[in-house]
């Protein structure tokens, strides 16, 4: 398959997860839906997995980390309901593909990944399509990162036992987090809203994500 071939084809692949995989299932932000039209997912996958990258479930990317499915990456960015002045963070870079979709809705994202080599990497693909607003660091996700909060938005990309003080601590007031939470057989999708200095907590839908590590 020619390059300019290939580009439609993926380009008409993602347009279709939209349809059938976001719109279909509920989504209704259509700065989420143009974001993951737009953004190209197989780019932050393995090329063996091209095949599948625009299938919804999570494909593997190394240091026991995957990608996660689409619908779930979606359903996080609408809850968090993102406006283009925005500063957001992110728990766990990964390959760099919600890095990537956040780039799209806000102003800029800080991302902490605690794998260097995934660090770089991501770092390094979002640097070359273009995202100058993203700043990937090597860090413990579950500290957050102080010296940039506090932040209108934040994603946590890997569960964690239970919402993390530090990161609730780096919302404004006001500001909103999505992030799983429980043990691995038993995780849950939590949208958590900071109202008056407290965690106002909303579970949306069970999920599965690796496990946040850290302090």
């Amino acid at each position: 398959m020619d390059p300019l071939t290939q580009v439609a084809a993926f380009s008409a692949q993602r347009q279709l997860m939209v349809e059938s995989q976001l719109r279909a299932r509920g989504i209704r932000d259509e700065r989420v839906l143009r974001a993951m039209a737009h953004v190209p997912r197989h780019q932050f996958v393995d090329p063996v997995y091209w095949g599948k990258a625009y299938q919804d479930h999570p494909l593997p990317i190394g240091h026991g980390q995957t990608i996660s499915q689409p619908y779930i990456v979606a359903v996080m960015l609408e809850v968090l309901a993102l406006e283009p002045t925005h500063e957001a963070l992110e728990i766990g870079t990964g390959s760099g593909y919600t890095a990537a979709l956040l780039a799209e809705l806000t102003a800029h994202v800080y991302s902490v990944e605690r794998h260097q080599d995934l660090a770089r990497a991501a770092g390094q693909l979002l640097k070359q399509l273009g995202y100058g607003n993203v700043t990937v660091l090597v860090g413990d996700g579950s500290e957050g990162l102080p010296a940039a909060a506090p932040f209108d938005a934040i994603l946590v990309s890997a569960a964690a036992l239970q919402l993390p003080p530090a990161l609730f601590e780096q919302l404004k007031e006001g500001g909103r987090m999505a992030i799983p939470v429980g043990p691995p057989e038993a995780q849950e999708l939590q949208f958590v809203r900071k109202q008056g200095g407290q965690a106002v907590i909303t579970v949306i839908e069970s999920c599965r994500f690796v496990p946040l590590v850290g302090s």
